[in-house]
């Protein structure tokens, strides 16, 4: 019976040296190519020559990269967790002042991928920002997905961004955003976040970042293991969204 050779890669994984919950790999190997092209499509970025950063909104790159390592290693791939990278996989933490607090940590979890599938919509140009506004010492958005032509508003910023009314196109959404936000509606997507600007930073340098890293809002502070009450999470999270809604 014919075996898989083994793939000559091996994929050091460590925490990034100046942002704090961004992950680095380094590729070592004569196919190092082959977990390089996995990383990448995994929204892994190279900074260097066989060195990718997982950059993340919602602090979440340990929980990923473990992930990651898992996936290389049902493929052959040798991988290495750092003890402090293992240190941060294992934590358990959730958001300081949550405004879901009933959420579990997997649902709190789930909020954030929703708010990072917005943003690197967002960054890699598949969703189109028309105008930004305040509201209630929040941002709020009205843009379009160019593939599909669907119009949204969105609430929130970085881990708790979310669609909150979706258009069948985008004078339908802007001329309901202006209704709503008009005194202080600016075209173009609002500036970037300090927790924004801190994930640019980590995903093109391996350096100091030239501004200090926020977290968005307070951040995340450790906890035992989380368990939420018994109650219908799904009913409260729509009360939450009627809520801060537009």
């Amino acid at each position: 019976m014919a075996t898989t050779p083994a793939i000559n890669a091996h994929v050091h994984l460590d925490t990034h040296l100046t942002h704090p919950s961004a992950v680095t790999a380094t590729l070592t190997g004569s196919q190092a190519h082959i977990p390089l092209q996995g990383l990448e499509a995994a929204d892994w970025h190279i900074v260097a020559e066989n060195t990718l950063v997982l950059a993340r909104i919602d602090h979440e790159e340990p929980y990923w990269a473990e992930k990651a390592a898992q996936h290389l290693a049902a493929d052959g791939i040798t991988v290495e967790i750092t003890p402090r990278l293992q240190k941060a996989i294992d934590e358990e933490w959730t958001w300081a002042d949550y405004p879901m607090p009933w959420c579990t940590r997997t649902e709190i979890r789930e909020v954030s991928v929703e708010a990072q599938k917005i943003y690197d919509d967002i960054r890699h140009g598949r969703l189109l920002i028309h105008a930004h506004a305040e509201d209630s010492h929040t941002t709020v958005a009205v843009g379009t997905y160019l593939d599909s032509g669907k119009s949204v508003h969105l609430h929130g910023e970085n881990h708790l961004r979310q669609v909150t009314e979706t258009f069948d196109s985008p004078a339908r959404a802007l001329v309901s955003f202006e209704r709503f936000h008009g005194d202080t509606m600016r075209l173009g997507p609002a500036p970037m976040t300090d927790t924004e600007r801190a994930a640019t930073e980590a995903r093109t340098s391996l350096g100091a970042p030239t501004t200090a890293p926020e977290p968005p809002g307070p951040g995340p502070e450790t906890v035992p293991a989380y368990a939420a009450d018994p109650g219908d999470h799904d009913a409260l999270l729509d009360e939450f969204l009627g809520t801060h809604g537009n």
